[in-house]
């Protein structure tokens, strides 16, 4: 990286007060460290989510807490309200994330996830009170108001890291998304395992009460950022969009760097408003869905590729692998102590992520998808081949005076090849899918469209996470489906389809402005789309000196 004193400005003319230039490759100022690290803050977002999903498996598992939503004495929290107090945070993430694009486009990026961050404290409070009253309607009601919060941040963080991210440095800087999602997840498993042997309700407030930590850290760092440039330029308010852009790449606002990056969006705006118009609310929506299914460039292609993205990350199975692979294998008697083998899984999740900063930028996203969805679909069905012929599947009865109904894995060594191929699986998942997919949502959409388009795509990874958790229990419970090994048939079938999919719908984005995005799908075909090079550029090629830049006048 360098500082802007040790490269030239670009050759640039001035049209409609804005430099603009014809060299594609120079319509970013260099990238510096304080621009780096102010895009990568954003990224923080993440431990919402991860540690949101991760905590509460361990507050379920508190003997207070289950004394106080069922009864003195009780084993478990019964399967019902187990199903809603982990289901209601997603009904509230995917209403959030729905409610968070139009938010996004009212009052801006950045107080956007502020809200949620303020939202979100509201429902940790609730949460908090768990024990008083009727328990049970306590922590229902605060997952239900934090999940609108975590489905605030879930989108609109995505959304607002792609528009005020570099190029060059993208994918690597929205990767890191996904990077303190494992991060979260993680924690949380930490935090269970140090409070679970408490005899108060420490054992499940004081995992509730972290979550206050991650939403002050957010909402106070990002009160002291710029908001998105590209927000101000949909708002037709070229001086903060200026000084924002300043401030992000670490630049004069008289720079002709931060003209020409600004006159490139603003052409994007003009060319894409003549192609999607202001309209009523309910008509932006509509938006999203307009154009052919055959057309790659057409917002309904745009909308079904990013919401199927976000589908097909939850297809692969990994919430199944973090959430259900454990108590499996401990079934079998093969392994002893779960905790030891969910934070393995979770520590190969956290190391894997940081791999996908270089590969992201170096292969392209769509190259690191193909090659997770082929390597992830050879373990799962590795594990389940191991498993229905020599390993899981196969148990005998070894009761003892403690557990009369334990069984013991008839190949134990099978087991472990299951348990190996897994944690491959991991990461595969770690360094491809999981940062690629919300790479990619944030980088497809148009601006006239991008922030209802991340809340839809974002909405669809909430959704399918609520359906997978809610069919999972009938397809593997010992009284119902009971498929044991033969499980993992069905996630490696769904990672074939990924692999399909990728390889015919999903563009290559490497390298390009968000503008220059647009034009590339417009141009080319996903498969085609990684040989695809810029031309010319928006500025460059239509009039700046029009009736959009004129209403410039706040």
């Amino acid at each position: 990286m360098s500082t802007h004193d040790e490269k030239e400005a670009p050759a640039a003319s001035h049209v409609g007060g804005l430099a603009t230039t014809q060299d594609v490759e120079r319509i970013e100022a260099p990238v510096t460290w304080k621009a780096y690290l102010l895009c990568a803050f954003a990224s923080f977002g993440g431990i919402f989510f991860g540690y949101d999903s991760g905590y509460i498996n361990g507050v379920l598992g508190s003997q207070i807490f289950i004394d106080a939503v069922e009864f003195a004495g009780a084993k478990a929290v019964s399967e019902s309200r187990t199903s809603l107090i982990v289901s209601i945070l997603s009904c509230g993430t995917f209403f959030g994330a729905l409610i968070a694009g139009d938010a996004a486009d009212w009052i801006g990026r950045k107080w956007t996830v502020i809200l949620g961050c303020l939202i979100y404290i509201v429902g940790v409070v609730i949460q908090m009170i768990t024990g008083l009253g009727d328990p049970l309607a306590a922590i229902v009601a605060g997952r239900l108001i934090a999940g609108i919060g975590v489905g605030f941040e879930s989108a609109v963080v995505i959304l607002y890291m792609s528009e005020i991210c570099p190029r060059k440095v993208r994918g690597a800087l929205v990767a890191g998304y996904q990077f303190c999602i494992t991060i979260g997840i993680m924690l949380a498993a930490c935090v269970v395992y140090a409070t679970e042997g408490r005899s108060d309700t420490g054992s499940y407030r004081i995992p509730i009460a972290i979550q206050f930590l991650w939403a002050i850290i957010l909402a106070g760092g990002l009160m002291m950022l710029p908001d998105s440039p590209r927000y101000f330029v949909k708002k037709a308010n070229l001086p903060a969009a200026t000084d924002a852009l300043a401030r992000l790449r670490g630049q004069p606002k008289d720079s002709e760097y931060i003209q020409v990056e600004l006159a490139e969006i603003v052409a994007n705006e003009e060319y894409e408003r003549q192609l999607i118009p202001n309209t009523t609310w309910l008509g932006s929506w509509a938006n999203c869905f307009k154009g052919s299914l055959f057309k790659a460039n057409s917002n309904l292609r745009k909308t079904i590729l990013g919401t199927s993205l976000q589908m097909m990350q939850q297809w692969t199975g990994v919430n199944f692998i973090f959430y259900y692979s454990t108590p499996f294998l401990k079934s079998t008697g093969a392994i002893s102590n779960s905790f030891v083998i969910s934070m393995i899984f979770t520590v190969i999740n956290v190391c894997s992520t940081p791999i996908s900063f270089w590969t992201v930028e170096r292969f392209g996203r769509r190259t690191i998808l193909l090659w997770g969805a082929l390597g992830m679909l050879i373990c799962q069905f590795l594990v389940a081949i191991i498993g229905v012929t020599v390993g899981f599947n196969h148990t005998s009865p070894a009761p003892t005076a403690e557990d009369p109904e334990r069984t013991l894995a008839n190949n134990i060594s099978a087991v472990n090849a299951q348990i190996a191929f897994i944690a491959i699986f991991i990461f595969f998942f770690a360094s491809t899918w999981g940062p690629g997919a919300w790479i990619l949502i944030g980088e497809i959409f148009p601006l006239p469209i991008r922030s209802r388009g991340v809340g839809l795509s974002t909405a669809s990874n909430w959704l399918w996470n609520t359906i997978i958790a809610v069919i999972t229990p009938y397809m593997v419970g010992t009284d119902k489906g009971n498929m044991k090994s033969s499980v993992f048939f069905v996630w490696g079938g769904l990672c074939t389809f990924a692999l399909i999919y990728t390889f015919l719908f999903v563009p290559e984005t490497k390298g390009l402005s968000l503008e220059q995005v647009d034009k590339m799908m417009e141009e080319t075909t996903p498969r085609t789309s990684a040989k695809w090079k810029p031309h010319t550029t928006f500025a460059g090629s239509q009039p700046t000196d029009s009736a959009y830049l004129k209403q410039e006048s706040v």
